[in-house]
């Protein structure tokens, strides 16, 4: 038998990758393959509930009753996946969806436990899109929905972009699909009196990374923090660096836990043209800039970024959640407006 040294050899290597690769595709297959099936098993349950509820003019008004008694019969028989509150969002998901082939197989029972306890269908329609185009866990979707994606991204919008964004979900096509106002980092669980320095708001990001990332969006890779950038002897630093594999760009972010100023554009500007001369690959785009400040000053923002041929962004970001009801007033008001 040929012995050859396996930990080198190039083309066992590949075999090994191969290998690899097509059983966690597999793997993810067949997991997905078993919620598609859960979730159209809890879905055909709920239309018999439905139906048996509809055929009797009476068996409607006692619907709970019913789930009561559903849930203690079939708990005996098939363990505690009947219980009262699964039995009413299997009745819930008929009733929204009353389609089966408009539910994904991409997402999970509980996903759409979780997408049920959104009443408004359109912003329902969001988060499931989302979770979709981004892969979102069901824990990364509660915190989604915590922190008023929706109502943050929707709030500056029109109603068609409202429409549009509820029925195919946030695409990032340009550098200002990027923007969320404002961002929350209420993962930094900070006391609400607690004063940052930038330094001490930069490390904290870089810590807690993943969520931070999460808010961000889709695309994002993490490159550095503090890259420097050497002009004429003399040293500046970027906070932090990501490239996004989406529009093929290095995204800038320079933290101030402030008001934006003019200097801030200033600053982030002669970064943008220093890593659109030094670091940009050939087929990379344009680098994009980001501002992120407590708050500023639309007036002063606006005049401040008239003339400059580079993507720089100026957003707001809050360390506790925002209140949703002012957010959700907001986009009522749009909708009302263009009615």
């Amino acid at each position: 038998m040929p012995h050859f040294p396996l930990s080198s050899d190039t083309q066992y290597t590949t075999l090994l990758s191969r290998i690899g690769e097509r059983y966690r595709a597999g793997r993810a297959a067949a997991i997905t393959s078993v919620n598609r099936e859960l979730l159209l098993a809890y879905w055909e349950i709920g239309r018999y509930i439905v139906e048996f509820e509809q055929e009797g003019k009476n068996r409607a008004d006692y619907g709970t009753k019913l789930l009561r008694q559903l849930s203690k019969d079939l708990k005996a028989t098939h363990g505690s996946g009947f219980s009262l509150s699964n039995l009413e969002y299997m009745r819930k998901i008929y009733h929204a969806y009353p389609i089966s082939q408009t539910l994904s197989g991409k997402l999970s029972w509980s996903h759409y436990v979780e997408l049920l306890m959104i009443k408004n269908e359109t912003e329902r329609s969001f988060y499931e899109q989302q979770c979709i185009h981004e892969r979102w866990s069901v824990r990364e979707l509660k915190r989604q929905k915590e922190t008023s994606l929706y109502e943050r991204l929707a709030a500056s919008k029109s109603k068609e972009e409202i429409l549009k964004m509820a029925q195919k979900g946030r695409h990032i096509a340009r550098p200002e699909d990027l923007l969320r106002e404002p961002y929350i980092f209420e993962f930094l669980q900070l006391p609400v009196d607690h004063r940052l320095r930038e330094t001490e708001l930069e490390k904290r990001l870089a810590d807690h990374l993943q969520a931070f990332m999460l808010e961000l969006g889709r695309g994002f890779a993490f490159v550095g923090r503090q890259q420097r950038i050497t002009v004429g002897n003399e040293h500046h630093f970027v906070d932090l660096v990501f490239y996004h594999y989406i529009l093929k760009c290095f995204v800038l972010i320079d933290l101030k836990v402030r008001k934006a100023s003019p200097g801030d554009i200033g600053q982030m500007n002669m970064y943008l043209n220093y890593f659109r001369n030094e670091e940009n690959r050939e087929d990379d785009n344009p680098p994009v800039g980001i501002v992120l400040a407590t708050r500023r000053n639309e007036g002063v923002i606006q005049y401040a970024l008239e003339g400059i041929g580079n993507q720089l962004l100026v957003s707001k970001y809050e360390t506790f959640l925002p209140k949703k009801e002012l957010l959700r007033a907001e986009i009522e008001r749009v909708l009302a407006e263009e009615e």
